[in-house]
């Protein structure tokens, strides 16, 4: 009875017709499960048979960012996938609207006139990130 269990289990994988096992190319090393030898099946995530991960991810121990993480230009631009060009364009377009939501906290309307300048300031430095921001979204490299 056991015998019969493990032949069905196999004839259920095996191809219906010989002459199609020429023609099905055979599956890459990438396509069997490296702990039990079995076939994913298409679009499988984990192995049928043993249940390991199909493309097992890397553990990776976070640690607290620090503030010298804040500043280190490589690691910003790793995090981020951008050059050099449209990191400094991003950095310049952050800078610019944190200038334009600071620009109330300085300058102080004394009637409608100052209010409405303090309004044109912020409007040219929110023009002003978007111009950046835009800059380093064009400026960013493509990914292969």
């Amino acid at each position: 009875m056991l015998q019969r269990s493990q032949t069905i289990g196999q004839e259920y994988w095996r191809p219906p017709n010989a002459e199609s096992v020429r023609l099905v190319q055979p599956s890459p090393s990438e396509a069997l499960c490296p702990h039990c030898g079995e076939e994913y099946p298409p679009g499988a995530r984990f192995c049928h048979i043993c249940g390991s991960d199909r493309d097992p991810r890397p553990s990776r121990i976070l640690r607290p960012a620090t503030f010298a993480d804040f500043l280190d230009i490589s690691l910003l631009r790793q995090r981020f996938g951008l050059s050099v060009a449209s990191l400094v364009f991003f950095l310049i377009g952050i800078g610019c609207t944190l200038a334009a939501a600071v620009t109330g906290f300085f300058y102080k309307p004394d009637s409608l006139l100052d209010w409405q300048a303090i309004q044109v300031w912020r409007i040219e430095w929110l023009l002003a990130a978007s111009a950046a921001i835009l800059a380093a979204i064009l400026l960013r490299k493509k990914e292969n």
